[in-house]
């Protein structure tokens, strides 16, 4: 009743229930509203809703995220304006218009400036905040081959540091009149190849749609260098997710985590498929 606009009574109708959210569609006046509240506190995830409201307010303004109704950090609370959209499918991602589009899209969010204080976090930090509560899940061969990566990445130019919305799967893409990103929480800034790594490991792009993807977000074709580059991003990004799967099915239960579960076997078994020649051969996914 505080946080939703209008008067009267809210009707509500729970859609999700996640790790650390929970969403509902909430109506009230008239409009349609989501409204996300955190669903426990999330140590180790590396969350920052103060931030993600900063976020938040300057993707809305660019019309690349949803208008924001009411963003209260400190309780975990977040109501936007009800975008009525679709997903892409699986088969529509691969699609070269939409290729296309999700380069431009992302160019956009690359873009953005927020103002200071900044969260950037490197691969090397994520992985190093998600290790640190899971000592045992990788295998020793990953975990050698994530150093390897990288120590390897470390000697690479470094890459403009933007935002990133770092969680890009199909359900994070509303597909309505326009195209907008949802779920922003794990925002934040870092070489703009983690954003294309995220798209095409969570799509489980072919090599094909890696380098139309590239070449798309470029405007050119991609040197070797650079396809090289976005290749260790792509296992980096892998790793990561494997990593928050483990977190995942050590804090969470039900259906979701079955789902998890399948999803970090298939991550697991890429990731070897991909490591048995260690950094010295990186490929391009």
């Amino acid at each position: 009743m505080r946080c939703v606009p209008g008067a009267g009574p809210v009707s509500i109708h729970a859609l999700a229930a996640g790790l650390v959210n929970e969403s509902y569609r909430v109506a009230r006046s008239g409009k349609q509203y989501s409204l996300r509240v955190a669903a426990a506190d999330s140590p180790g995830l590396g969350l920052d809703r103060e931030w993600e409201c900063r976020v938040l307010a300057s993707a809305a303004d660019a019309g690349l995220a949803p208008a924001i109704r009411c963003c209260e950090p400190a309780q975990g609370v977040l109501v936007a304006e009800w975008v009525p959209c679709r997903a892409w499918t699986a088969e529509e991602i691969t699609q070269p218009d939409n290729i296309r589009t999700m380069a431009r899209l992302l160019r956009g969010v690359h873009a953005l400036r927020i103002a200071p204080p900044i969260r950037a976090i490197s691969p090397a930090l994520w992985i190093a905040r998600y290790s640190a509560s899971l000592p045992d899940l990788p295998t020793a061969l990953l975990r050698e081959a994530a150093e390897d990566r990288l120590a390897l990445l470390a000697t690479c130019p470094p890459g403009a540091g933007v935002l990133c919305h770092s969680d890009l799967h199909r359900l994070n893409v509303a597909v309505g009149e326009r195209i907008m990103l949802l779920d922003w929480e794990y925002a934040h800034v870092s070489d703009p190849y983690w954003d294309l790594a995220g798209w095409i490991a969570n799509s489980d792009g072919s090599a094909q749609f890696a380098a139309q993807l590239l070449a798309s977000y470029l405007e050119r074709p991609a040197l070797a260098d650079e396809s090289a580059r976005l290749g260790l991003f792509v296992w980096l990004y892998d790793y990561v997710c494997l990593l928050w799967s483990g977190l995942h099915l050590t804090r969470g239960s039900g259906a979701g985590c079955r789902e998890v579960a399948v999803r970090m076997k298939r991550l697991a078994q890429r990731l070897t498929d991909a490591s048995g020649g260690r950094a010295g051969r990186v490929p391009a996914h």
